[in-house]
């Protein structure tokens, strides 16, 4: 004999007999979902739950941050790695598989932020050493970056992979700065004045100068009635000498790649004698390989310590007439060998006439990390001590060859 039937559990229906929809499980809005991927999974009671869209680009983002040691010390648990699912069960991610994953997830500027954090922060060194991996990565500067820290661990068959990541962003550098570089080179200013308007010639100084009867003190403005320009001269092939002195210690990698480009862009110019140097405690003159940047990135050693004093010392014996030489020392100024023997060095340098630049760094963002102390002690001997893209390198070194 058989109970009674159960009541159905599921929602009155109203007066036409057709039950309401059930409620939805409430998910967080577009703003909160962007919180909750980067909090994790413990941050869901205050977020709300992510939308199916959302939790493969949720577990691409465990698989990186949820290694952080510091969410242990915080006693912070992300939702975890998250397995792939295979026909047999679940395998671990390698990074092939993240890599193809955050390349499907995520736009282009993210996807660059997950491999420097992966490579850079986290170590993740088979992104550049896994053939597999190097077939399928997208090149980029990161990358680049990574592959001169270790290409040291590759063998032959990786290391020839990794030179196509090498070929590629050299060839987007030098694609980007040739033309800023011959801009620069295209003729300096000179005092002799032009009637041509150029607004690239503009002579502010005369132009203000010549035009004060005209200045209105009650609405605090300056009428040009002549604007004044200055003439563009070639007489800058008279021959002058650049030699690049450049840190190659492991924090310095992003100003070795941008120092070979620049040093490429500017070889075979009118006038122009460059040299390319790298140091760490050693010196390596670079200059035989300066028109092949890709073959002298793969020579390059990033690491070891730092002897500042010995480089300039070397740049300073290849100086052939010390008032048409530019010396650019590219380094962070942390020396580690006789800072006596350097801040001598440059003043003798300055002394004799040769420009001495310190450069604390030469990427496109030109964020300088450097010692400030030392950096001072070579500004007082006569150093001009900054931060220069190697566009405004080239057109530092453009104006002086004009003079």
């Amino acid at each position: 004999m058989t109970g009674p039937t159960a009541p159905a559990t599921g929602p009155e229906p109203d007066s036409t007999g057709v039950p309401p929809a059930p409620t939805p499980t409430p998910v967080a809005d577009a703003g909160l979902e962007r919180w909750r991927l980067v909090l994790g999974s413990p941050a869901e009671r205050h977020t709300g739950p992510l939308g199916p869209g959302q939790t493969g680009q949720d577990a691409a983002l465990d698989w990186l941050y949820g290694r952080d040691p510091d969410l242990n010390r915080r006693g912070v648990r992300r939702s975890g790695t998250a397995p792939r699912t295979g026909g047999d069960g679940s395998s671990p991610v390698t990074a092939i598989d993240w890599l193809d994953d955050i390349h499907r997830l995520f736009p282009k500027e993210t996807i660059e932020r997950l491999e420097r954090d992966a490579v850079e922060r986290y170590g993740i060194q088979e992104i550049v050493t896994d053939p597999a991996v190097l077939e399928r990565v997208e090149p980029s500067a990161t990358l680049l970056r990574a592959v001169l820290r270790t290409k040291h661990l590759m063998n032959p068959q990786v290391l020839g992979l990794a030179r196509r990541i090498v070929e590629s962003v050299v060839a987007q550098l030098l694609a980007r700065l040739r033309p800023e570089i011959s801009r620069a080179f295209h003729g300096t200013r000179s005092r002799r004045p032009s009637r041509t308007p150029l607004a690239r010639n503009f002579d502010f100084g005369r132009t203000v100068r010549a035009n004060l009867a005209h200045y209105r003190p009650a609405e605090r403005r300056l009428l040009i009635e002549h604007p004044h320009f200055h003439s563009r001269t070639r007489r800058h092939v008279t021959q002058w000498q650049l030699i690049l002195l450049v840190d190659q210690s492991g924090s310095m990698a992003g100003s070795v790649i941008h120092s070979a480009v620049t040093a490429a862009c500017l070889w075979g110019l009118p006038g122009l004698k460059t040299h390319l140097v790298a140091f760490d405690s050693n010196v390596v003159d670079l200059t035989s390989d300066v028109t092949d940047p890709v073959e002298l990135l793969m020579r390059v050693q990033l690491g070891g310590g730092t002897d500042i004093a010995r480089a300039v010392a070397y740049g300073a014996e290849l100086v052939e007439n010390p008032r048409r030489t530019i010396i650019a020392l590219i380094t962070d100024f942390y020396e580690g060998g006789d800072a006596h023997r350097l801040r001598r060095t440059v003043r003798s340098l300055v002394e004799q006439g040769t420009t001495v630049l310190g450069l604390a760094a030469l990427d496109e963002d030109a964020n300088p990390d450097y010692d400030r102390e030392l950096a001072g002690q070579l500004a007082e001997a006569g150093a001009h001590i900054g931060a220069m893209t190697p566009g405004r390198l080239a057109e530092f070194v453009a104006e002086r060859l004009g003079r």
